[in-house]
């Protein structure tokens, strides 16, 4: 067994350990890399079905072809696809592209507020009808307390304090210096009621390592990842006013594995391309508010 089939059983033990403990469950899909590798164990984990529904925050500032990219999976996997939004904010125009706000309090009314509302139900959410092929209003509204999410450690500081079993309050928010201890695979899916947990399948993995997988599997990802022919690609994704490519010539996942292991990006961040990072105490500001 390599590395990377170590990786993938202790996903899979996660995942279904997550499915076993926790009866509202749900798994966050933004259409980035990491949680559709984390799509794809999961069909793994259950036998090509995923039993739970997928959650997208859809900020209506998304590059288009992710939108794209995300109904064209969910009708080809039959995937229980759901999405949630800020409708109020949007229709308001309190967003950073529309001039009112700045990135980080977009980021908040976008994606923070738009998820705790969605994963409690106290929003609308809308689900995939696969014989019409669009969206419709989801007639259920329980709340989600187990929420799968495909944070790596590796990605960005905040994100390496975190646990494979993660409790939040019942508002999301986050204490970072109160968090289970896990050791020797021993972890606790026990908590009080009203805890809301987030469960993280590849904390463990590397972009390196996420890269290796989606080339051995054959995963498919959306274009954006990939030089198109101008010498630039993303590396990672997010809204469109936020999210800027770098210079690179991989136009495949050999490519960007080369890349990687060449050390050609070794000094720059992985999320140097998300501006709202760069502002107001950067994400960990965001994420003990309930960010993604």
């Amino acid at each position: 067994m390599n590395h990377l089939d170590k990786l993938e059983a202790q996903s899979v033990y996660i995942l279904r350990e997550a499915y076993r403990e926790f009866k509202s469950l749900c798994m966050l899909w933004s259409i980035g890399k990491d949680s559709t590798v984390l799509l794809w164990l999961a069909r793994k984990a259950f036998f090509g079905h995923v039993p739970i529904p997928l959650v997208h925050i859809d900020t209506h500032f998304k590059i288009p072809e992710m939108i794209e990219y995300r109904d064209r999976m969910a009708l080809e996997w039959n995937l229980n696809m759901i999405y949630g939004e800020n409708r109020e904010a949007i229709e308001a125009k309190q967003t950073f592209p529309d001039g009112n706000t700045d990135r980080i309090t977009c980021c908040r009314h976008l994606k923070s507020e738009a998820l705790k509302r969605t994963l409690s139900g106290e929003w609308p959410r809308y689900r995939m009808n696969h014989d019409l092929k669009r969206y419709v209003p989801d007639e259920k509204n329980e709340p989600y307390t187990g929420v799968i999410v495909g944070v790596r450690a590796d990605e960005e500081g905040s994100r390496s304090k975190e646990r494979y079993f993660s409790p939040r309050d019942s508002g999301n928010s986050w204490d970072v210096g109160d968090q289970p201890p896990e050791f020797w695979n021993q972890f606790k899916t026990d908590f009080a009621p009203g805890t809301h947990v987030r469960i993280h399948p590849l904390l463990d993995w590397t972009e390196l390592n996420i890269w290796e997988y989606i080339e051995r599997e054959q995963i498919p990802m959306v274009s954006l990842y990939f030089d198109q022919g101008d010498g630039t690609r993303y590396r990672s994704l997010g809204c469109w006013p936020c999210t800027n490519p770098i210079a690179s010539a991989s136009r495949t996942g050999s490519d960007i594995i080369g890349e990687l292991g060449s050390g050609s990006l070794s000094s720059v961040a992985e999320r140097s391309g998300r501006a709202q990072d760069k502002e107001d105490g950067g994400l960990e500001t965001l994420r003990r508010d309930g960010y993604m």
